[in-house]
């Protein structure tokens, strides 16, 4: 039989076995649901979906947004809910309310305010016309003309079924590709 001394001790000795256990639980608890609040409110994600963002972003890259207190402005990556797609698509803005968008299709030139819309590093002709031309169109308050980056392999503003996007359709502004891991970018 044991003594009173050693049922107190191994007694003892359980208790800060279980207190570490529920330490860490509630640590894990705790990271969940902070991680949980900022993808709902702060950040949020979103994955990359075919390839009309090449080369800047590829089929399945795994991107970041900045939401909080974001003012889409022209020239950002953004991701949008399309209705008329049924999904969430990534796209930069060429375009904000108030702007006059012209694509010279011959030429493959997209034209902002009457200046030419350029983005570093693309190098890419306007030649798709997904089904109308644009000229000298207005970009109404309080919406937005989207392009791919990739304008040859885009389903954009260009088409009717997407058209200009809301600005509560913006879901918020690429700011770190996190995925694939060799290929992290902060933008």
């Amino acid at each position: 039989m044991k003594d009173k001394n050693t049922e107190k001790k191994e007694a003892a000795a359980k208790v800060p076995f279980i207190d570490e256990v529920l330490d860490y639980a509630k640590v894990i608890c705790c990271t969940v649901a902070v991680i949980l609040l900022i993808f709902t409110f702060v950040a949020r994600n979103v994955r990359v979906s075919g390839p009309s963002m090449q080369p800047t972003l590829h089929d399945g890259d795994f991107l970041i947004l900045r939401s909080i207190m974001y003012t889409p402005k022209q020239g950002d990556i953004v991701a949008c809910n399309s209705y008329s797609l049924g999904k969430i698509i990534v796209k930069r803005i060429a375009a904000v309310g108030g702007q006059t968008v012209s694509i010279d299709f011959s030429e493959g030139k997209v034209y902002v305010d009457g200046e030419e819309f350029l983005v570093d590093g693309i190098e890419n002709i306007t030649t798709l016309r997904e089904g109308r031309d644009i000229v000298d169109v207005k970009v109404p308050a309080g919406k937005y003309f989207v392009l791919g980056d990739n304008r040859q392999d885009s389903r954009d503003s260009r088409s009717p079924e997407v058209g200009f996007i809301d600005r509560e359709d913006i879901l918020g502004e690429a700011a770190v590709r996190l995925y694939p891991f060799g290929d992290v970018t902060f933008f």
